[in-house]
């Protein structure tokens, strides 16, 4: 039955081949994740202030971001 809903010209390993890379591309976007995340937990341990400058009509725009816990000495 499933040898009908295949699209012709695919085979077993070309379909194990591609679980592979699908399983590949998992884990980079898994181990993105991790160092996102991380990232962002050293950030939020600290002030941050952004200075923007729009580039529509030359104003400058300050963007402060306050993390959730006390800074750590």
């Amino acid at each position: 039955m499933a040898e009908r809903n295949r699209p012709a010209g695919t085979s077993e390993e070309d379909l194990q081949r591609l679980k592979r890379r699908l399983d590949l591309l998992d884990q980079r976007l898994d181990n993105i994740d991790s160092m996102v995340t991380a990232v962002a937990e050293r950030v939020l341990a600290q002030l941050i202030t952004l200075n923007v400058t729009c580039p529509h009509c030359n104003k400058d725009v300050e963007i402060a971001i306050v993390g959730s816990r006390k800074a750590k000495r």
